[in-house]
């Protein structure tokens, strides 16, 4: 069963915007409720291992990676059961699959969705 589903990549050209979406299932964003599980949005390019983008907790509070401050936001409709990263100003070195993820706050254990890609070129 997939858990986790993303959506919204695509080609951009630098300073252009996307926004990825992330379909959880209701389980997932009822334990995200509870605070049990952390969402969030990882990126890999060729070589490299998954960085962290940004996550949210229940509460709304927020965590980037410095490289993507003030250009990033990431948010959460709980109603939907989706979680989206909004990537503005966006620059060829942001080009990389896109995985959304939730972190189970005891283990650290993550759930991966297949990601999503996203190039940034003129």
């Amino acid at each position: 069963q997939v858990q986790l589903a993303e959506s919204g990549g695509g080609l951009v050209q630098p300073g252009g915007s996307l926004r990825l979406s992330c379909a959880a299932t209701q389980s997932i964003f009822r334990l995200y409720g509870m605070g049990l599980y952390v969402l969030g949005w990882y990126r890999q390019t060729p070589g490299k291992e998954r960085e962290l983008v940004a996550d949210i907790t229940r509460g709304g509070n927020t965590n980037y990676a410095d490289s993507v401050k003030g250009r990033f936001t990431i948010s959460r409709d709980n109603a939907k059961n989706t979680l989206y990263l909004q990537m503005d100003s966006l620059k060829p070195e942001d080009t990389a699959i896109y995985y959304c993820t939730a972190t189970e706050a005891k283990t650290n254990r993550k759930s991966w969705g297949r990601g999503t890609q996203v190039t940034v070129s003129a």
